[in-house]
């Protein structure tokens, strides 16, 4: 399927209505989700048939919520801040896993791309600015759609250790905000259960 087939299919619309706007790295999250599904043999998980873990919380991960069905609310949904641009997904039946990472460079940057970013992001671009920064947009997310799988990640099988199904905890009252908090994540402090929030503030 090549890149213009990508961007009007209807899976890639549901990412960028979900996200808000089109972009490389929406376009990134949901090639990694196709790539994963692909490769453990999978559909969209109507519950926690799935466990997806990301290692970034850039633009792509939106992606990968509405391709897998891993959604934070569900508990199949793990996001560890490493950094990087790479996905895994888990299938708890199958007690396997893969992941994918996006190597290093693949695409090239016209140089004028981030001093147009800064002034994007700044509401300091002209209108030739914002036309310019959009081609480039549009021609990177082009690429990222049509790549090659394994010219655009690191493709490797992983055996996750598996979290548990998402559990329904209890809530019980903090004695110094009284707020309700999940029981387990009370503190007990000189006979007084406390929030992490209130246990952070100066003793």
């Amino acid at each position: 399927m090549k890149d213009e087939e990508r961007l009007s299919g209807r899976d890639f619309k549901q990412c960028v209505k979900f996200h808000g706007h089109l972009c490389p790295g929406l376009a990134i999250g949901f090639r990694a989700a196709q790539i994963l599904m692909e490769r453990l043999g999978v559909r969209r998980a109507p519950d926690e048939e799935l466990v997806a873990i990301v290692e970034t919380d850039a633009c792509g991960t939106d992606a990968i919520q509405v391709m897998t069905g891993c959604t934070f609310g569900k508990g199949n949904f793990i996001f560890r801040d490493y950094g990087k641009n790479a996905f895994s997904l888990v299938g708890r039946k199958r007690k396997r896993g893969v992941r994918v990472c996006l190597r290093l460079n693949k695409f090239k940057t016209d140089p004028d791309f981030f001093s147009l970013f800064e002034k994007v992001q700044n509401n300091e671009a002209t209108p030739i600015e914002l036309e310019r920064f959009r081609q480039l947009q549009m021609e990177r997310t082009k690429k990222i759609l049509d790549a090659d799988p394994e010219s655009l990640f690191k493709i490797e099988e992983i055996s996750p250790e598996i979290p548990p199904k998402a559990r329904v905890i209890e809530s019980g009252i903090c004695d110094f905000c009284g707020e309700p908090t999940k029981m387990d994540l009370l503190r007990q402090r000189n006979g007084q259960q406390i929030c992490i929030l209130c246990d952070h503030q100066p003793k």
